[in-house]
């Protein structure tokens, strides 16, 4: 026989909970208990999402300060090497003929890029597109370049292609170029709502466009990291081993050394190292005193005047040395 039943239990109370035991008379009987559940923490949670949040903002800072750097890196690790494509500078820099450019362009952007990361530039201070249109030189010279470095100073805006024909003459470049590189100037004179300006920053995606502020004069500003991703990679070479014939001589080659000579003196007495070379000098003897300097005119000997002596010269020796380029002696012959 099967028996069934069914608890209703209402909990309004403290008293309402505990143990409660159902039990059929003779059968079987069964208990459980009802305890009050705490109410639900959130600290947990809470503690996991500050947590979450403080690892995301630091992936951004780092992302923010040290972005350059590893995209630097990155080019100068696996980035593309262009050599052998036949150009002769890394970089053609066209600028606006007025002292504030020239200035810009030889006494920072040159030394900058040349002296301490080893490019090197083609500078032209013409009119980069007179009338809109590539002059024969402007072409000639770009094929002989890797990049094109343009100076958008207000000097280089006030000509008629760039307030009038921007657009056709930002096409011819183009062309003829790689992704060219914009440097503007903060603080710039002139609207910079002027239609180069609001142009270029609708194409960022088909050029360069880089701000010059004060501080990017350091050359730890993002200034010039910016501009160096943008640029072709270097490669650095090692330089090769020194020369064995000269390796020993700390790089020096000794036939080209000159031993003694002081300005405003007198050569100094020294011992030759091969007395028997090809000059036969000898040094003084240990235990004579040097012989006593002469500021005058030559004079070897008491009472012969300007007669030199040449008593010794059969007995020198003039071959000629062979012991400082000698690579292959008798024996491996």
């Amino acid at each position: 026989m099967l028996v069934s039943s069914i608890l209703g239990v209402n909990l309004t109370s403290d008293e309402d909970y505990g143990a409660y035991t159902c039990s059929v008379q003779n059968v079987s009987s069964s208990s459980f208990l009802l305890q009050r559940v705490g109410p639900a923490g959130h600290v947990a949670a809470v503690l996991a999402s500050l947590l979450v949040l403080l690892a995301l903002l630091l992936a951004v800072l780092l992302y923010v300060k040290c972005r350059l750097n590893v995209l630097l890196w990155y080019q100068d690790t696996y980035g593309e090497v262009e050599v052998n494509d036949g150009k002769l500078y890394d970089a053609y820099v066209s600028y606006s003929d007025c002292p504030e450019d020239r200035k810009f362009v030889n006494f920072i952007l040159k030394p900058q890029l040349e002296r301490r990361r080893g490019y090197k530039l083609f500078l032209d201070d013409r009119d980069l597109l007179p009338h809109a249109e590539p002059s024969a030189d402007l072409l000639v010279n770009l094929s002989r370049c890797r990049r094109l470095i343009v100076v958008l100073s207000d000097a280089f805006l006030g000509r008629a292609w760039c307030s009038h024909s921007f657009r056709e003459g930002l096409c011819r470049l183009l062309e003829l170029t790689r992704r060219p590189i914009f440097v503007t100037f903060e603080g710039q004179r002139r609207d910079p709502t002027h239609p180069a300006l609001h142009l270029l920053r609708q194409h960022r995606h088909l050029v360069t466009l880089l701000l010059w502020r004060p501080g990017s004069v350091t050359p730890s500003s993002d200034f010039w990291k910016e501009l160096q991703l943008a640029l072709p990679r270097k490669v650095q070479y090692r330089p090769v081993e020194g020369d064995p014939q000269t390796r020993l001589q700390e790089d020096k080659d000794p036939m080209l050394i000159v031993r003694g000579p002081v300005e405003g003196g007198a050569l100094e007495p020294e011992l030759d190292p091969d007395p028997e070379g090809d000059l036969g000098v000898q040094g003084p003897v240990f235990g004579e005193p040097p012989a006593p300097l002469r500021t005058g005119g030559v004079s070897l000997g008491e009472g012969h005047g300007n007669e030199v002596d040449v008593s010794d010269l059969g007995s020198r020796n003039y071959s000629a040395r062979t012991d400082f380029y000698c690579l292959v002696s008798e024996d491996d012959v």
